[in-house]
């Protein structure tokens, strides 16, 4: 007698559940349809002394703009919205120090700041103009440089999933 009602119990919080997703659906959240409005990337001006920087993240903004699927990526100088931007600092500071040794580093933040802005082609209104923080952390071997060199990737990419999430959560 008790199991029916544990039953229509579940049922019955299944279904409350269920009803409470109605409003959630997939796709952008900017008020368009997928791949709808296409955004060109233009080549990032680096304002650093870290060599090719621009280039590692122009390209993964691209990578992660076409993984996100809310704009159609614009490579043909034709995009709805033009995206530019600069590099504005790449830093390193030590987290923590070689076991033993006071004076030597073992891991390392590395950071970069860009301005980016979004404008539209047409009427060139701003539609975006911030500045984003990617970072990631290294541990440090025999050779600062070539640790440095293998985070670039990292660092770059996590720069370009917050733009690409600000870019694909905005308001306009």
């Amino acid at each position: 007698m008790r199991r029916p009602a544990v039953i229509a119990s579940g049922y019955l919080a299944l279904t409350l559940a269920w009803s409470g997703c109605a409003g959630y659906h997939l796709g952008p959240t900017g008020g368009h349809r997928a791949r709808e409005v296409s955004i060109q990337v233009n080549p990032f001006a680096n304002n650093t002394l870290e060599p090719r920087l621009g280039e590692a993240l122009t390209t993964s903004l691209r990578k992660n703009l076409q993984q996100d699927g809310t704009y159609q990526l614009n490579t043909q100088d034709a995009g709805d919205i033009i995206l530019t931007g600069t590099i504005l600092t790449f830093d390193r500071s030590q987290l923590a120090l070689q076991p033993g040794d006071v004076l030597t580093p073992r891991d390392y933040a590395l950071r970069i700041t860009a301005q980016i802005v979004a404008r539209e082609r047409t009427g060139g209104r701003v539609l975006l103009d911030t500045q984003v923080v990617g970072q990631s952390t290294i541990r440090v071997g025999a050779d600062l440089t070539s640790a440095e060199r293998q985070a670039i990737p990292l660092v770059t990419d996590d720069l370009a999933r917050r733009a690409t999430s600000l870019l694909a959560d905005g308001t306009w």
